[in-house]
């Protein structure tokens, strides 16, 4: 994109957020759930600040974006526009980043290993910022992806708390691509029933209805809003 979005490129913007959030509510009443109890994150990973700017003019102030380093890129400055932007870290986190992480988002989603949790409760101590935490879980324990397995949430949590002093506010899940969701979602949701977690981070653009039906909280949703991304 060039610095400022093209009408053409704010207009597909614009139609793809009230798609979302039109299939948001949409999902929501088909479970019997009230539409405000589900929250959408416009992923805008990739996507510059200009391409940005047209979904923040529309009133969306959730967003998610996979590494630190692009998001304190692009960030800072928008923030300055929109100051109750709240911007969630989707992607896997290194330790070593746990400072600029903790100074930068409000939401972390991918907590899945102790010695992320003790950097992470380094920096809240030190700064005083409370981010809100989820452990991510690998729920289909594929071994190229980040998340801890379901069976090892209890430890992780119990460690989190008890060791670290730290708030764990809910449970983030990315179901393997070939397999239905559905049922992926519903595990979480039992985790996350069981350690009374309010925040359920699950969905994408190709499941987010599903997600919804299996009461996902939180939505991360890229694709439909800001179009594909391109290739590396």
């Amino acid at each position: 994109m060039t610095e400022t979005a093209t009408p053409e490129q704010r207009a597909d913007v614009l139609a793809g957020l009230e798609a979302v959030r039109a299939g948001i509510r949409r999902a929501a009443e088909d479970s019997e759930r009230d539409p405000r109890g589900v929250h959408l994150i416009a992923v805008s990973k990739t996507v510059p600040a200009e391409g940005i700017l047209p979904a923040l003019e529309a009133g969306q102030r959730l967003f998610g974006e996979n590494y630190v380093q692009e998001a304190r890129a692009k960030w800072p400055a928008l923030r300055e526009r929109f100051p109750d932007a709240e911007l969630h870290l989707i992607g896997p986190l290194q330790s070593n980043k746990a400072r600029e992480a903790v100074a930068l988002f409000d939401v972390i989603h991918s907590l899945d290993r102790l010695s992320l949790a003790a950097a992470l409760a380094k920096e809240i101590a030190r700064t005083g910022r409370t981010p809100k935490l989820l452990i991510q879980v690998n729920t289909g324990e594929e071994p190229q992806k980040g998340g801890i397995p379901p069976g090892q949430v209890d430890v992780l949590l119990a460690e989190c708390r008890d060791t670290h002093g730290l708030a764990i506010n809910g449970l983030m899940c990315i179901p393997p691509a070939d397999d239905p969701p559905s049922a992926h979602f519903a595990l979480l949701a039992r985790i996350a029933e069981r350690h009374n977690l309010p925040i359920l981070s699950m969905g994408m653009s190709a499941d987010y209805p599903a997600a919804i039906q299996m009461g996902a909280t939180h939505v991360r949703v890229g694709t439909a809003i800001f179009g594909a991304r391109p290739r590396p």
